[in-house]
């Protein structure tokens, strides 16, 4: 983080040199990228805190909340990107290409060196893989303008400057997105990535003693947490002769890395299993669960 910021400010100092919007551009991205490293921070601290009285899940979707701010903040850079793109097509600029030129290669070792730190934990982690992708966006900016200041050394063509620049906003706005995305449905408590609803289903109705599976939910408590409750109907039995029905649902849900679940047992067919899962958002309609 204190690398990157350090070459912010460096950047944009050669920007203003250079006149170049796209190092100002890459600057801000990486400023961005600064604040995306201190929110992960932020963000696995946080998640690998115990839970308590309060915070019954612990603090893992503290992580979640960071990426989804994260990839926020790259929104709004991207408008502002676009935005002095444009006024550089009315008013075009004479950029410095020499400058723009060893910016850009020292930013992509800069950001490639710190893709190189994150890559092992941003596979299971999306709070690292947030950070990961600013570094990644960042990258290929400054190839992109490596690639800009060679046209323009051998062109003299200064619009490719803003050009670049809105490539760059895109770019951002494609990394950014997936992670806007992800976040908000784990924090909507949506089905995680990777899993199917219907293959869930069919895996816990073909356990041994299971008649009918019904009001399945499935939800993240954070990055790589998943949890679920269900009812299960089975056979009118005792509590210690259903265990091992309850042992295989729980093998059977782990191949789908599910390992915090919530089983409510039934032996005769409730309301739910014929009309379906309706979750009412009145605060007069209750739908209560005895476990």
């Amino acid at each position: 983080m204190i690398a990157t910021l350090a070459f912010t400010v460096f950047e944009v100092f050669a920007g203003f040199r250079a006149h170049s919007l796209a190092l100002l551009s890459d600057a801000g991205h990486n400023f961005t990228d600064a604040l995306a490293l201190l929110l992960a921070a932020v963000g696995l601290y946080l998640q690998g805190k115990p839970a308590d009285q309060v915070k019954t899940y612990g603090y893992q979707r503290a992580g979640v909340i960071a990426a989804f701010l994260n990839a926020s903040t790259l929104i709004l850079l991207s408008l502002v990107i676009f935005w002095e793109a444009a006024s550089r097509f009315i008013h075009p600029v004479r950029v410095d290409d020499r400058t723009m030129l060893w910016v850009a290669v020292i930013a992509v070792v800069l950001n490639g060196t710190i893709m190189i730190g994150l890559n092992r934990g941003q596979k299971d982690d999306i709070n690292i893989r947030a950070a990961f992708i600013h570094m990644l966006g960042d990258a290929l900016g400054a190839a992109a303008i490596i690639v800009g200041a060679v046209i323009i050394r051998y062109s003299g063509w200064t619009y490719i400057d803003p050009i670049l620049s809105i490539a760059l906003g895109f770019l951002i706005i494609y990394t950014a997105w997936d992670i806007i995305r992800e976040s908000l449905n784990i924090l909507l408590e949506g089905l995680p990535r990777g899993l199917d609803l219907t293959n869930v289903t069919n895996a816990m109705s073909h356990v041994e003693g299971v008649l009918d599976v019904h009001d399945l939910h499935i939800w993240s408590l954070g990055p790589s947490t998943h949890a679920l409750s269900s009812h299960v109907l089975i056979e009118d039995m005792p509590p210690s002769a259903s265990d091992g029905i309850l042992k295989r649902i729980n093998e059977v849900l782990c191949e789908f890395g599910i390992h915090h679940t919530t089983i409510q047992f039934e032996h005769l067919p409730c309301l739910l299993s014929d009309s379906g899962c309706h979750i009412v958002s009145d605060a007069h309609s209750h739908h209560g669960h005895t476990h």
